[in-house]
């Protein structure tokens, strides 16, 4: 996922070099294999549709069509997300999203666990542990760290149960698929993004500081490579003045610290690419204060955060980079479904491959697109997905911008 926390930035550190996404890229290399599995061997399949990512929806209806795959299958499925912590999405949304899409693609309750570590490595081990050992033949996990995931794959192979990392690739596993969203299409979008909003507010002269995540963070790397990417061209010509370029850091205050730095050394910049809401939501006050208008100081985000989407409202921010949760729940569900019944994946949801930094195998991979929202289409998405309530949004000093937006509840 994005770039929440530290924690998730060292987990996804090894969405490499392929991901033009939320998460990863394509690499070169020959495909690792998947990890040995006690189901039939794989095989193509008769019975079930070749669905693909953008088939799926918040209410999983398409996920319906492979309710054949169930009877065939065998053993459990079961799903361990990390934390309460480094993201409300685990609780308000995954798990949720996960049990609504494998109820929707057919798997009996029974066979089916979802279960929060609750940040312990210890306690996702021992989870992993005992699913394997009460009959799990799929395995889904968000690891904690690389190590904790590592260890986890190494039991599951040895159990011959196949394990999907989700949203964080677990950096020299076993995995046999990953399912997250292309990072380096995060950092195109965001790119993409603020190239229209510097446009669209006006801006003479783009003099930008391009920030960064965590230089730590891979993903964070990954965003930088399809946002610089997008601005290469504009620097190049010399339409834009590339001013300053900081470390990075994903904590805020660290992110802000780096921007008054440079906004004091160099007076000229007046747009900011900002790698994600948190940051961005920590410079604004600091613009504010030093009398910035509205639309006029080009910042950018992802994470659809409501903080982040009240700074859009607000014109303080051009638009956020927005990651349906649903598509990755509903895209590891379909997946599994084709795993536990022994049947390969079709190339439709299987889309990519992600580099395992650590063993440079390729991991074949589902890759989610990721979505630019402003204040154009965000009733037509994370309102209309329930990622955010508009009672919430729309509150207090944001209610006018709202209904100039055509949000409603």
């Amino acid at each position: 996922m994005s770039s929440l926390t530290k924690r998730s930035g060292r987990s996804a550190a090894g969405l490499s070099a392929a991901l033009l996404i939320a998460a990863c890229s394509s690499g070169s290399g020959s495909t690792a294999a998947p990890a040995a599995t006690s189901v039939a061997p794989a095989r193509s399949s008769t019975g079930a549709p070749s669905l693909t990512v953008s088939d799926i929806g918040p209410s999983f209806s398409a996920l319906k069509t492979l309710a054949p795959l169930a009877p065939e299958g065998k053993g459990n499925v079961a799903v361990i997300l990390p934390d309460t912590t480094s993201s409300t999405r685990w609780t308000e949304f995954d798990a949720p999203y996960l049990k609504a899409a494998f109820a929707a693609a057919g798997l009996p309750p029974a066979n089916l666990t979802v279960q929060n570590a609750h940040g312990s490595d210890a306690t996702q081990v021992s989870m992993a542990q005992s699913d394997i050992t009460q009959g799990a033949t799929v395995l889904i996990i968000c690891p904690l760290d690389s190590g904790t995931g590592a260890h986890i794959e190494q039991l599951a192979a040895a159990a011959g149960v196949t394990v999907i990392d989700y949203d964080r690739l677990t950096l020299g596993g076993t995995r046999g698929y990953y399912v997250s969203f292309d990072n380096v299409r995060v950092g195109t979008v965001m790119g993409g993004g603020f190239t229209a909003c510097v446009k669209a507010w006006h801006v003479k002269d783009p003099n930008v500081i391009v920030m960064k995540g965590a230089p730590t963070d891979n993903n964070a790397i990954l965003f930088a490579q399809g946002y610089d990417s997008v601005l290469a061209p504009y620097f190049s010509s010399g339409e834009y003045k590339n001013v300053s370029n900081p470390p990075g850091s994903w904590d805020p205050t660290v992110s802000l610290g780096e921007f008054q730095e440079q906004s004091t050394a160099h007076k000229s910049i007046n747009a900011a690419l900002t790698p994600n809401d948190s940051n961005a939501a920590a410079i604004i006050p600091y613009l504010r204060s030093q009398g910035v208008k509205p639309e006029t100081f080009p910042l950018t985000g992802q994470d659809a955060s409501l903080a982040g989407l009240q700074n859009i409202l607000a014109g303080y921010q051009c638009g956020t980079v927005y990651k349906p949760i649903y598509l990755e729940a509903g895209a590891t569900a379909a997946l599994a479904m084709y795993v536990r019944a022994g049947q390969a994946p079709p190339a439709s949801l299987v889309n990519g491959s992600v580099q395992d930094t650590t063993s440079k195998a390729l991991v074949p991979s589902v890759l989610a697109i990721p979505k630019w929202v402003n204040t154009a289409n965000m009733n037509d998405t994370v309102v209309k997905d329930k990622f955010v309530a508009a009672s919430q949004l729309c509150a207090g000093q944001y209610a006018s911008a709202c209904q100039a937006a055509g949000i409603s509840g």
